[in-house]
């Protein structure tokens, strides 16, 4: 009897690939159990820097650390096989300049086996993002609503609202797709927008609160299982676990509280 062959992970050269062609499906994942499921389903899964509202409460992803990025990666990259894992570069570790982006993504790929790295800026990111594609190390760019900079946007706010700013953000994909970007992910923009990015590019754009015509889409995973309470107008919820899981919780605390729980058929004898 043959070996079955193992399963081999979907590349860099695939994702670009696939643009214009079959859509891209990609979602994030935070931990091992939580990779597993989205593994069978998904070509891409984002270890976004949102862990850090989403697992650890915080109020914004500005708090996260390169460690806690490290961390996760690595228990994404364990509960999954198939899908690329990419990994966001936090805040403060790749904006000062493109040796300290180097040093800090070289860590992120070689302590996790991740296939690729995010970072958020346009145009004047393109210097660092072809900086760390010629040292080998395959980029992710995020263009649009960067949740990095809410501080300087004043919020989190749909961009692209006045038609006047939309060469900015198409030169924006564009100076990040001919610095060597493998993809580009377009969040909360005017549709129209967005579907102008996606034509001016021969890369794939990940569209998140953008347009159907991106060439993939990409949801935060607890947002869409309804695990997160209030979500952008963007996030369509494709599941409601959170009343569920709330039942269940409230079950187990009556069984405890009336001692029908543990029963027979849960105790040794």
């Amino acid at each position: 009897m043959s070996a079955q062959a193992p399963v081999r992970r979907i590349t860099v050269p695939q994702i670009a690939a696939a643009k214009g062609a079959t859509p891209i499906v990609a979602l994030t994942a935070y931990t091992a159990p939580m990779a597993a499921l989205v593994d069978a389903h998904a070509e891409v899964i984002l270890v976004g820097d949102s862990l850090g509202m989403v697992v650890h409460g915080l109020p914004s992803t500005i708090g996260v650390t390169l460690e806690m990025m490290i961390l996760h990666g690595q228990a994404v990259m364990r509960g999954s096989s198939r899908a690329m894992v990419v990994i966001d570069m936090p805040f403060g570790s790749y904006e000062e300049s493109p040796e300290q982006a180097f040093r800090n993504a070289a860590r992120v790929m070689g302590e996790t086996g991740a296939g690729a790295v995010k970072l958020e800026g346009g145009a004047r990111m393109a210097p660092t993002i072809r900086f760390l594609v010629e040292r080998g190390i395959p980029v992710m760019a995020h263009i649009g609503l960067t949740p990095q900079a809410t501080n300087t946007m004043g919020g989190f706010k749909t961009q692209g609202r006045d038609p006047a700013t939309w060469p900015a953000f198409v030169e924006d994909a564009r100076a990040v797709a001919d610095a060597g970007a493998f993809s580009v992910v377009v969040e909360g923009v005017m549709e129209a927008l967005a579907d102008q990015i996606t034509d001016a590019v021969a890369v794939p754009t990940i569209g998140i609160g953008a347009s159907a015509r991106c060439d993939g889409q990409i949801l935060v995973l607890d947002d869409m299982l309804g695990l997160s309470g209030r979500v952008p107008r963007f996030v369509r919820k494709f599941g409601d676990l959170g009343p569920q899981a709330d039942q269940a919780i409230a079950a187990y605390a009556g069984a405890v509280r009336d001692r029908s729980f543990p029963a027979e058929a849960e105790l040794y004898r």
